[in-house]
């Protein structure tokens, strides 16, 4: 039987591969990629066949609240395994057309880009320009345009089947957990396989093109919603906050009032008065720090480090894991359940004043002095015994811990 449109049976093996790569929770279908993958064979028969014939309708998205650090929360929506599978078809497909089009300075959600890029070129820009303007997108996911997106989608692909099928993911109602369904007429759910492309392509027009075409002397770095722009007045910058505050309002959109900002980028040789000096990007915080030349001699650089709020939410994690109570494990067990989230936060947040991380891993390093205490009798009641017999057990296995190969050990008096 002739299908409407051509979809090669190989991009949606490829999908599926990716699908399970990413993991994820099941959706509204309640299916876990377990149990889809029980019928593998079937079920990704039946997403080719219904895509390629026009007759695929994505079920609800599952709404979850998930708490934001800022406190509040926002709601994710979940589609389900074969939703999944489906999306990331299409996402193959068209983001290939896309990537040619969207700027150099546009880092989030896009193949090889990445957040420490997105942070290099701000530390270099911050060492140039006196000024930057902070500027956070409230919602973004919830309230693009679904007339202005698809109009730009269509500028780049003519492909009939991935217009049919955003257009009805934008439209897909989302359903929460007592089963109340929400229809839904603007933005594109956070969580989706193929919204984080979306918004990107919207916000390509919205902001990328629009600030390239109107002020090129002004350099940004946007990461998905939060974004920076580089000026070299106060007077430049209160200008160009209040006027992409405008442009955003114009494309349906709203920038954060609490953590949209101007800041002073101060350093040894700027020494005005002004009361920002300090701004959060990426998990990371910049600020003026003291910094050594290449002589030793001190200086103030205005550099970024792991802003306050990433250690929060590091020793929040640190505390959720209850290494203390872990006392039935070796230390070898707890190697293998903790070092490679260890590892991670040692590649991500140690790119840049990697000595900001001191607290974490020392953070770490009581915890397994607790452990050490909770596990072995002879030094229940003698934490400074714990900590020097585990500082010599370090010393000797330091390829457990990341941060032990770095020379961070629990101290030994």
């Amino acid at each position: 039987m002739e299908k409407s449109f051509e979809i090669p049976k190989q991009l949606v093996w490829e999908a599926y591969l990716k699908v399970k790569a990413n993991g994820g929770a099941a959706g509204v279908d309640k299916q876990t990629i377990e149990e889809f993958e029980k019928d593998l064979k079937g079920n990704l028969y039946k997403i080719w066949n219904r895509m390629s014939s026009g007759s695929y309708f994505p079920p609800p998205v599952l709404g979850v609240p998930i708490p934001k650090k800022s406190g509040g929360s926002r709601m994710l929506g979940i589609p389900t395994v074969g939703d999944r599978v489906a999306q990331m078809t299409v996402k193959l497909w068209v983001e290939p057309m896309l990537e040619p089009h969207f700027q150099q300075d546009s880092y989030g959600y896009r193949p090889n880009k990445s957040a420490h890029q997105a942070l290099e070129v701000t530390r270099r820009r911050c060492w140039r320009y006196d000024w930057v303007v902070e500027f956070d997108i409230r919602g973004l996911f919830d309230n693009i345009s679904h007339d202005l997106l698809l109009r730009a989608l269509r500028k780049h692909c003519e492909c009939k089947w991935v217009l049919l099928y955003v257009e009805r993911w934008l439209k897909a109602p989302m359903q929460d957990e007592t089963s109340n369904v929400v229809e839904r007429t603007k933005g594109t759910p956070q969580g989706g396989v193929v919204s984080p492309l979306l918004a990107n392509l919207f916000l390509h027009y919205a902001f990328d093109v629009w600030m390239s075409r109107n002020f090129s002397s002004v350099p940004f770095c946007r990461y998905a919603d939060d974004g920076l722009l580089h000026c070299k007045t106060l007077k430049q910058a209160e200008f160009m906050l209040k006027t992409i505050a405008e442009r955003f309002r114009d494309c349906g959109l709203e920038i954060h009032p609490d953590k949209s900002k101007i800041v002073y980028c101060k350093d040894i040789n700027r020494r005005a008065g002004y009361e920002q000096i300090s701004f959060d990007f990426l998990g990371f915080g910049f600020r003026p720090r003291s910094s050594k030349d290449k002589y030793g001699r001190r200086y103030v650089n205005f550099s970024p480090a792991i802003s306050n709020g990433a250690k929060k939410a590091l020793r929040q994690e640190l505390r959720s894991w209850h290494i203390q109570l872990k006392s039935e494990h070796a230390l070898d067990d707890l190697s293998r359940m903790f070092n490679p989230v260890l590892r991670g936060w040692a590649s991500y947040y140690c790119r840049f004043h990697k000595t900001a991380m001191y607290s974490i891993w020392q953070h770490m390093n009581r915890y397994l002095v607790r452990w050490v205490m909770r596990k072995y009798k002879r030094f229940a009641r003698h934490q400074r015994r714990a900590r020097e017999w585990l500082n010599r057990v370090a010393r000797a296995n330091s390829g457990l811990f990341v941060h032990w190969q770095l020379g961070i050990f629990p101290a030994a008096g």
